[in-house]
């Protein structure tokens, strides 16, 4: 197992990097990373809707596109993120994937003094306050799971640069739900800076592994694979923004097991495009199921019979075919 302690605080290059190290080696990988100021979005959320347009040009915080599901998060130099990459356990759902990969956190956390526990979906809480924030990546048999621990981050600005989800959003989209959240900082018996956090989490998580890390150092291949990923996709508003949706037929439902809205064209109740978005969870790529319900009936049933030919679980994780049946009523 490798391990690496980023020093690059560009969140397209960070976010790059990810994907370089995902789909590219075949290691078990962890590392630590941060980013200068920036959003950063789920692979199938609606960028405009995430955000507060506004703060965000006015301050010149970049969006960028993650690889993984879930909600929007911002990042600062107060937030420290994890990252675990490993080969896949088929039998693993994505509740079991959030509970393998954050346990080293909590029990770091533990041996700082500071009782946290995973709770929900995906989140990390001290005292029932949120303080990470986790998503699942799956390539092939390769899963990617990444987190932010917010350390000592800036709580008006985490604030101020995701919309408002209170605010009316043309297209019916609905925002990310932003939990109460707290910096790790402020629960220490023994104060620490960002910069000793992230020793004591690269001490603490390779001693746990008794000798199995290797420190990696990026080759000159490798960094100019990562540049070209951050010039092709990271750093272009296509990736990263998309484009807003603009369909004839639109609706947004919010399941205990996240956020799904759907846009779709209906020409003489024949289903002709559609596009999902949300903060949902997934093992298999959405646009998969959206070609699949192209060409259907806008009808229930018809609706219903195609759905049953998949595993519904793969493209939206723990929602039920009820649940996603409603969108389309």
């Amino acid at each position: 197992m490798i391990y690496i302690i980023d020093h690059s605080t560009d969140p397209q290059w960070n976010l790059a990097t990810e994907e370089y190290l995902f789909k590219k080696l075949s290691q078990p990988i962890f590392r630590l990373w941060r980013n200068d100021a920036s959003i950063i979005v789920g692979l199938h959320q609606n960028a405009y809707a995430e955000i507060n347009v506004e703060y965000v040009r006015k301050n010149n915080i970049p969006v960028v596109r993650r690889l993984s599901g879930g909600g929007a998060v911002f990042h600062d130099l107060g937030n420290v993120n994890f990252t675990f990459i490993d080969n896949r356990d088929q039998s693993e759902d994505t509740a079991s994937m959030f509970a393998r990969f954050t346990r080293p956190i909590l029990e770091a956390m533990a041996q700082l003094g500071i009782k946290a526990n995973l709770e929900g979906r995906n989140d990390l809480v001290i005292d029932g306050k949120k303080f990470s924030g986790n998503a699942v990546a799956v390539y092939k048999n390769r899963i990617l799971q990444h987190g932010t621990l917010l350390f000592s981050a800036s709580m008006n600005n985490l604030s101020m640069a995701l919309a408002d989800r209170e605010v009316n959003f043309t297209g019916k989209a609905v925002k990310s739900n932003r939990a109460r959240v707290t910096n790790i900082c402020e629960h220490l018996p023994n104060p620490m800076t960002v910069e000793e956090f992230i020793q004591f989490l690269e001490k603490f998580i390779t001693e746990k592994g008794n000798g199995i890390f290797t420190r990696y150092v990026f080759t000159p291949e490798d960094l100019a694979a990562i540049a070209g990923l951050k010039l092709e996709k990271y750093g272009r508003d296509e990736w990263n923004y998309g484009s807003s949706p603009s369909y004839g037929y639109s609706k947004v439902c919010r399941f205990p097991a996240g956020l799904l809205e759907l846009y779709m064209e209906v020409d003489k109740g024949i289903i002709k495009d559609l596009k999902f978005y949300g903060n949902y969870f997934f093992l298999k790529e959405t646009t998969e199921i959206e070609e699949h319900l192209k060409g259907c009936e806008h009808l229930r049933d018809k609706i219903e019979e195609r759905i049953q030919k998949i595993n519904l679980s793969d493209y939206f994780q723990n929602i039920s075919g009820e649940e996603f049946l409603t969108l389309f009523d």
